[in-house]
């Protein structure tokens, strides 16, 4: 079965680098992105697929060259290249398993303070920073649409852009001594995470009249007017009664945009929510109703330690971490994701074996 699967990684990883050189791909841009995004994703099983060959060859010629003489060493070879080989054979199962099909999207990110009230908002803050340079980190665009009053929407756009950042989403907790706390007690707040991948009109259709749109004048903290023209705009989607406001822009027609763009990734998710039972259960509600035992991480400032709930895994570079620094988290997560994916996969061909 490894060698079919090595056989047909090679017959498309093949076929996806002649088309990246042919002349009538490389003309149409969306062709040609889309054969870019299969080579790269066939890319690391490719060259696991050269090496798995390389392996095979070892232990093949490690046993022609045993039956002449009976050489310990040669034995020990022979036991590393079986040891290699089965390694590989795992690598590769991994590096095919079925992808998200929203991981090459874009992204909206959603923050927003949960329990702890101000701390809570200025907590909301401090993963909007971190965010953002995570984005810059990864070679992503990020651009805040909404940004204040402790709610935070950032978008990003890259390549892969949802494969990185949808593990962001949940509750964060933080473990500090706010500024504001003349005791010196530590605080536990939280701010709620809601990773959306940003839908195209081909991938939702918003029918006008589903939507009512309201005009206001935009107003700062405390509620002083910082815009003399009514250029906020709030969407409501009438049938879903989701509801989006937008206010940072001057200009009403950027934020009608920006409130449209948001608007169409909610419904968005809600549909594949609705569609596909085993994902809604799996992700859920990414953002619960943001009280402290709703947590997918904790920050500890006091002992500089982040811990992910999910795999259980410790990092004690809380300032890394905060500066965006997220790869350690993000890997791990994507290995654990690949690993229960294979399980369900290998299970899923036994039952239809046996049956």
């Amino acid at each position: 079965m490894i060698e079919q699967l090595v056989d047909q990684i090679e017959v498309r990883y093949a076929e996806a680098e002649r088309e990246m050189s042919d002349p009538d791909v490389i003309a149409d841009r969306e062709r040609y992105a889309a054969v870019g995004r299969t080579y790269r994703q066939l890319e690391p099983a490719a060259k696991l697929a050269t090496e798995w060959r390389r392996a095979k060859s070892d232990v093949e010629g490690a046993l022609e060259m045993l039956a002449e003489d009976e050489d310990s060493d040669l034995r020990d070879e022979l036991a590393a290249s079986r040891r290699r080989v089965e390694e590989l054979e795992d690598e590769i199962r991994l590096a095919m398993v079925e992808r998200d099909p929203n991981d090459d999207k874009n992204v909206i990110v959603e923050i927003q303070g949960g329990a702890g009230g101000e701390e809570a908002g200025l907590w909301a803050g401090d993963l909007f920073k971190m965010l953002s340079k995570y984005a810059e980190r990864r070679g992503f665009s990020a651009e805040a649409l909404e940004a204040g009053d402790g709610k935070y929407t950032l978008e990003v756009r890259g390549d892969g852009a949802f494969s990185v950042f949808k593990w962001e989403g949940g509750t964060h907790r933080v473990q500090r001594v706010p500024a504001t706390e003349s005791q010196g007690r530590i605080h536990t707040s939280t701010a709620t995470v809601s990773v959306l991948p940003e839908a195209e009109e081909v991938d939702v259709h918003i029918d006008p009249n589903d939507l009512q749109i309201d005009v206001y004048r935009s107003s700062g903290p405390g509620g002083q007017s910082v815009n003399t023209t009514d250029s906020a705009v709030r969407i409501t989607h009438k049938p879903s009664g989701v509801v989006v406001s937008m206010q940072d822009e001057k200009s009403q027609l950027q934020n009608r945009e920006r409130a449209m763009k948001v608007l169409r990734a909610r419904l968005y998710e809600a549909a594949i929510a609705e569609q596909q039972a085993a994902l809604s259960a799996d992700r859920k509600s990414q953002i619960g109703g943001g009280s402290r035992a709703e947590k997918i991480r904790t920050y500890n400032y006091g002992e500089r330690r982040v811990t992910d709930h999910r795999i259980k895994l410790t990092q004690h570079n809380l300032e890394q971490v905060l500066e965006g620094e997220l790869e350690g988290f993000t890997n791990a997560l994507q290995n654990d994701e690949k690993r229960r994916k294979l399980e369900q996969q290998t299970a899923g061909d036994a039952a239809g074996a046996s049956a």
